[in-house]
Formats: structure tokens, C-alpha cells, sequence
């Protein structure tokens, strides 16, 4: 079994996000969501879609869908973690759910648009997989790396990932513009079949984070007396929290961002094609311009953070996603949305890579139940989550402009960065502080 530090160890887990992060983009960020908005306009004849008989815009169904995917990890990660540290099977769980999403992205491949049920039900399903198996990875980074380069180690995981979905993502571009080339009826075809491409490259890539990954199995049985053990580990996680002042004031400030970063990520897409008029192509252009800055930006607020403290990489991140926010209300000339897409991938790597480390730092030493510390730290995102993209939905159905939605999500970031302050993360941080 390779040790903590151990190069080959921190590779194999860090290629876990290698192997996932190409559904975070191309199925979130960057292709269904233009395939879902084109696909189901064509099929209802516009915006308004039946979805099991209620009519619904189709943006807003699609904003609910992805709140109601995280929902539903946050009932299932305190059940699921809990059980996981009492059986030592982190692993078990991880593999469940990257098989439950990358299944779910193959099946996407039937989706044509008039189907939309189904549509919906698959990106669901692909979310939760997406989501539930987070969880349990984020749990062995405190197993893979010490504290002192928790850090540098949370922004490889991060880069790697940037790196393997941008090398997709041109894959399915390329199959997409010359699809005649490669075969393909037409680009709506080659498109489908890219999301096949997506589940088995996630699948495939998962197996060497599976082989390097140890469980430590305690040989305690399963039963269902213990399934609310996940409960109880979280309601002791809780307790740590509340006796903690800086972890807990951190919890609080990352809960409130949180609603803003996700959100926006999620969205932007959808944003770029509404509001700012950018066809197909040009938005994955866009969405490779976030991808790759954002390898930078992970590596950069690492520097940062190791200079001058986790509590201000993170201030400096969340000015910047201020900024973004109030800027994108005003924006309307593509040119200006391509600079604004690469400040918001710059600082979506920064804060993304430092908030998972600084939690990991915060978490006690001597505790073994990394599930359930990294499941209390997934609600509280998640539930971020669910929050800002109803909250998006809500706005953009009540007043028919993203853009109003856009500059709400400012709110989250402000608030969250007043709250950082009182939690005085210092330099060297240490959970004792």
C-alpha cells in the first residue's frame, strides 16, 4: 500500500478528476446544454416546453432539474458517508456512483429533444453519479497528502481535470464541425455519439484512481440498524464545527459563495447563448478559454495561498467573481464576453482548488471519518447549489432576463467575503487555531 505523499499515490487520485471532470464540462458546461436548448426548441417549436404535461421554459426546467440533482445528494451523502467510514469503504461508494453517472452520460445518447423526460432524467442521473462520487473522492485527500501540501496537491487534482476535458472537448468539436468526415450523419449526430465518448472515457479513466485507492475495511458488517450512522457521524462533525470558530465562520462564507460560483459555472452556457446571442460554436470556444485559464488560475492562488494564507488567495477570488457578476449585467458585445469568460475561468481554478484544501487543513488529525467531514463540506455546497440555481431559474422566470440573475448572484459573493473576514484564516493555518 503506497504512503501518504507517495508521488504514484497522489497521481492515481488526482487522476480521478482526470477522468470526471470531462462531465463537468462537456455535459454541464459546454455541449447538452446547447444541444438541450437547440433539440428542445425544435422539438416544441420554441422556449416553452411540455415537460409531463406542464408548460415550462425550457432554460428554467433545465436550471431546476440541475438544483433538484443536488437535492437529492444531499438527503443521500450523510446516509451514505456515515455508512461508508463505519465499513471503511469509501471506494465501494465512489465506484457506485462514477458507474451510475458515466452510465447515465451514455444513455444521453438517445435524447433527441421530444423526449425531453427522459432527457431530463439522464442528465439528473449523470449529476448525482457526478456529484455522490465527489464525496468520497475529496474524503482521501487528507489520506493522499499532508497538510503542508494539501494545497499544491487539491490544485493538481484540479488541473488535471482542466486538462483531460479540454483534450475531449476538441475531440467532440472536431467530430461535431467536419461530422461528414468522421462518418456522422449530421452534427446533431456527432454529438449524441460524444456523449457516449464522455461516459466511457469517465469510466475508463476512473480505474486507475480505483487500483491506486485503499479501502480500510473495518469488517463491520452492513445492516440496516447502521443506516443512520451517517446521521450520527454528521451530527458529530456538526459539533466539531460549532466548537471551531474558524471552521465554522469558513463553512459559512464557502456556503454563501458557494451559491454564486456553482451557479454561474453551471449556467454561463445558457447565458452566453440568451443574452449575449453566441452561436454553438463560438460557446465552446468560450468554454475552452475557461478550461484552460483555469489551470493557471488553480496553480496561481496555490502560489498565492502559500505566500500569503488560504484567507486571502480566497478574498482575492471572490473581489474578482464581484466584479464578474456586476460586469456581465452591462455586457453585450462578444469581445467583451471572451475577457470576461477568462477572468471567471482564472479565478473558477483558484477557488474551486483552495476551498476544497483549506477544508482539507481544517479537519481534526487524529479523526479517521474523512467521509463524513468531506459529506458535511459536499451539503453545504450542494445545498449551496440548489439554492443559487432556483434562485437563477426563479429570477430569470419572473423577470425573462438572465441578466438579472446574473448580477444576484453578487449577493452571494459579497456576503461570503464579509464573513471571511471575521474567519481570520491565517497564514499557516492550523486546525488548532
Amino acid at each position: 500500500m503506497l504512503k501518504k505523499n507517495d508521488k504514484r499515490l497522489i497521481n492515481a487520485w488526482a487522476s480521478f478528476d482526470w477522468s470526471n471532470s470531462v462531465y463537468n464540462l462537456i455535459v454541464t458546461s459546454a455541449i447538452f446544454p446547447i444541444y438541450y436548448l437547440s433539440t428542445t426548441q425544435d422539438a416544441f417549436g420554441g422556449e416553452m416546453v411540455q415537460y409531463f404535461g406542464v408548460t415550462i421554459k425550457n432554460s428554467v426546467l433545465y436550471s431546476y432539474a440541475i438544483a433538484f440533482s443536488f437535492l437529492v445528494i444531499v438527503f443521500l451523502a450523510p446516509i451514505l458517508s456515515g455508512i461508508a467510514d463505519y465499513s471503511g469503504m469509501k471506494k465501494r461508494f465512489m465506484q457506485f456512483f462514477t458507474y451510475l453517472g458515466s452510465l447515465s452520460c451514455i444513455g444521453l445518447y438517445f435524447f433527441t429533444g421530444e423526449n425531453i423526460e427522459y432527457g431530463i432524467a439522464c442528465s439528473v442521473m449523470a449529476s448525482i453519479g457526478f456529484a455522490g462520487s465527489l464525496v468520497f473522492y475529496n474524503g482521501f485527500l487528507p489520506e493522499v497528502a499532508s497538510k503542508d501540501r494539501m494545497d499544491r496537491v487539491s490544485a493538481r487534482g484540479f488541473a488535471m481535470g482542466y486538462i483531460g476535458s479540454v483534450i475531449l472537448l476538441i475531440v467532440n468539436l472536431a467530430m461535431y464541425l467536419k461530422s461528414d468526415l468522421f462518418g456522422f450523419e449530421n452534427g446533431g449526430s456527432a454529438t449524441r455519439f460524444g456523449f457516449i465518448l464522455v461516459g466511457a472515457w469517465w469510466m475508463g479513466f476512473a480505474q486507475i484512481a480505483f487500483y491506486y485507492l485503499k479501502d480500510s475495511a473495518t469488517g463491520k458488517k452492513i445492516s440496516l440498524d447502521i443506516l443512520g450512522n451517517g446521521i450520527k457521524e454528521l451530527k458529530k462533525v456538526y459539533r466539531v464545527v460549532s466548537e471551531k470558530i474558524v471552521m465554522k465562520r469558513f463553512l459559512s462564507s464557502f456556503f454563501l459563495f458557494s451559491m454564486g460560483v456553482q451557479t454561474v459555472m453551471l449556467l454561463a452556457p445558457l447565458f452566453a447563448e440568451k443574452e449575449i446571442g453566441m452561436s454553438a460554436d463560438e460557446m465552446i470556444i468560450v468554454v475552452l478559454i475557461l478550461q484552460i485559464v483555469a489551470i493557471g488560475g488553480a496553480y496561481f492562488f496555490a502560489w498565492i495561498s502559500k505566500l500569503k494564507g488560504n484567507g486571502f488567495a480566497i478574498s482575492t477570488t471572490l473581489i474578482i467573481w464581484i466584479f464578474i457578476c456586476i460586469t456581465g449585467y452591462f455586457l453585450k458585445e462578444k469581445v467583451s464576453f471572451y475577457g470576461l469568460a477568462a477572468m471567471l475561468g482564472f479565478v473558477m481554478g483558484g477557488i474551486q482548488s483552495i476551498s476544497r484544501s483549506t477544508y482539507s487543513k481544517l479537519i481534526p488529525l487524529e479523526t479517521k471519518d474523512t467521509a463524513s467531514f468531506f459529506s458535511f463540506y459536499d451539503i453545504t455546497e450542494k445545498l449551496a447549489i440548489v439554492i443559487g440555481s432556483f434562485s437563477y431559474g426563479l429570477i430569470d422566470q419572473l423577470t425573462g432576463s438572465m441578466r438579472n440573475s446574473m448580477v444576484f448572484m453578487a449577493v452571494f459573493f459579497i456576503g461570503g467575503f464579509i464573513i471571511l473576514q471575521f474567519a481570520k484564516l491565517k497564514k499557516n493555518l492550523k486546525y488548532n487555531e
